[in-house]
């Protein structure tokens, strides 16, 4: 799996949001990319499929911005990258035949493989949240 930069951007942008306290006031997609150093087109367009799977709300207008729809340890980085991404996978290789029913020699195994690394690799992310990465930026948790 190889994590896209839709999916490091979303992650950085919430961190930042995170590590800024952003459950209450609204922070501008201008502030939120002058400190993450993303493009603010891009992030824009990136915030909008936060927005859209629920893990940040927006409010237009004089002081508007963005804010966490959830509490950072509510908000795992596996939510952010699927959000972002689609779904978490180790390779787009399909779903193993049953009963040894397989086309080519080693498919099936390597297939059963594959899933269970996409697997190990979900509840990875699905286990560190916003909370977890700004304690670790801070200092606070290695």
């Amino acid at each position: 799996m190889k994590v896209s930069t839709r999916g490091d951007y979303a992650s950085r942008a919430l961190l930042s949001l995170a590590l800024h306290g952003a459950t209450q006031a609204p922070t501008s997609v201008r502030d939120i990319a002058e400190r993450t150093a993303l493009p603010q087109p891009y992030l824009e367009q990136i915030l909008l499929a936060l927005k859209g799977a629920g893990l940040v709300r927006s409010k237009r207008g004089v002081g508007g911005g963005y804010v966490l729809a959830r509490e950072p340890e509510e908000i795992s980085l596996a939510q952010i990258v699927a959000a972002v991404d689609g779904p978490i996978v180790a390779g787009d290789f399909g779903v193993p035949h049953e009963n040894g029913a397989c086309d080519h020699e080693g498919q099936c195994i390597l297939l059963a493989v594959w899933a269970e690394v996409g697997e190990q690799i979900r509840d990875k992310l699905q286990n560190l949240t916003l909370a977890d990465m700004a304690a670790r930026s801070t200092g606070s948790l290695s």
